[in-house]
């Protein structure tokens, strides 16, 4: 894999968000030449600043909505493969900054692929979206990549959007070497976006409050952020060569992996050396969300020979050391190599 990805020309859009820092990461150590667009990071802590990740690749900050300044930074970047994680990723957030949702993840994708398009250079693109793009009837079902498109928040909606989109695009003009990706409920260290369930637990036991749940019964399909990274670099791998014009896989978990969200908490607790946080169910009615989400990757695993390396106590102990190894002040960035290097 190193020898594939040393001295290539490699954009990540949303390389300061959560994914797109581990994705960074894994490439720099891997001697990629890296490229990074997005805004700024909006959390504080930063993974994307903890590693100090804008000394290490060729960052700019730009909107993917704004497009003159995004096709001019393509043009000049011209790469060889683009990884494309830039989005609006929060269920919630998706209710309350709807037309901005649809804006940067649909609208902002766009102009992506079209500024790849005209570079003409057939460039290896694989576009990062979410087991939430499925329609989804709560059936419990795992989905597989033929299944139909849908989404009842806007999350979802404009998700399974980008989906079409993308294959539409791809059709059109096949100008790109294309693929999508649909990754489970990604958890790891250094995730401190809002309405995520681990920066949740953390910041409650760290400020020893209550950890508050809003859907503890919700079954999602958890995985940890470097069995997809994995995933992500095998499919861009097998993507630089395929025939297919469009294509795309999931990336889930083992079936183990498929938990509630108070059986995550209970298990997340305890792998923390000292909790004083309890757990307490919110009973107020809450914006919708999704109650059972699974994934089919045997696709994945015939096709890429990508399987997940992490059962659901290691997925949680690994997220859960990474924290303590952050407050305890060590070098994140080494711990963090060290943990990449451990699996891949």
């Amino acid at each position: 894999m190193q020898n594939f990805y040393k001295n290539k020309k490699i954009l990540i859009t949303g390389s300061s968000g959560f994914v797109g820092s581990w994705l960074s990461t894994a490439l720099y150590e891997m001697g990629a030449s890296l490229y990074g667009i997005s805004l700024k990071p909006n959390t504080s802590p930063s993974l994307f600043k903890l590693l100090n990740l804008e000394n290490k690749i060729n960052q700019k900050y730009i909107d993917i909505c704004e497009f003159n300044k995004l096709d001019s930074a393509i043009k000049e970047i011209c790469p060889d493969i683009v990884f494309h994680l830039a989005a609006q990723p929060l269920v919630r957030e998706s209710y309350e900054r709807t037309i901005e949702t649809f804006n940067t993840n649909v609208i902002g994708t766009l102009n992506v692929l079209e500024s790849c398009k005209n570079l003409g250079t057939n460039i290896n693109f694989i576009c990062i979206t979410t087991d939430k793009c499925y329609e989804n009837n709560e059936f419990g079902e795992r989905f597989v990549e033929s299944d139909p498109m849908g989404g009842k928040d806007p999350y979802s909606a404009s998700k399974a959007c980008t989906e079409i989109l993308t294959k539409s695009h791809a059709l059109s003009f096949n100008s790109l070497k294309l693929c999508t990706a649909r990754a489970g409920n990604i958890i790891g260290g250094g995730d401190w976006a809002k309405d995520r369930i681990v920066t949740d637990i953390v910041e409650s036991i760290e400020h020893k409050r209550d950890i508050v749940l809003r859907s503890p019964n919700a079954i999602r399909p958890w995985q940890h952020v470097i069995d997809v990274v994995n995933g992500y670099l095998k499919l861009a791998i097998y993507n630089s060569d395929k025939k297919d014009i469009f294509d795309s896989f999931n990336f889930g978990p083992q079936e183990e992996n498929e938990i509630d969200v108070e059986t995550l908490t209970n298990k997340f607790i305890s792998n923390w050396n000292s909790c004083d946080s309890n757990i307490v169910i919110d009973n107020n009615e809450n914006l919708p969300e999704s109650k059972i989400l699974r994934l089919d990757s045997s696709k994945a695993n015939h096709i890429l020979d990508w399987e997940p390396l992490m059962d659901i106590d290691t997925t949680i102990k690994e997220t859960a050391v990474w924290y303590e190894n952050f407050f305890l002040n060590k070098d994140i960035y080494k711990f963090t190599i060290e943990q990449i290097n451990k699996y891949l």
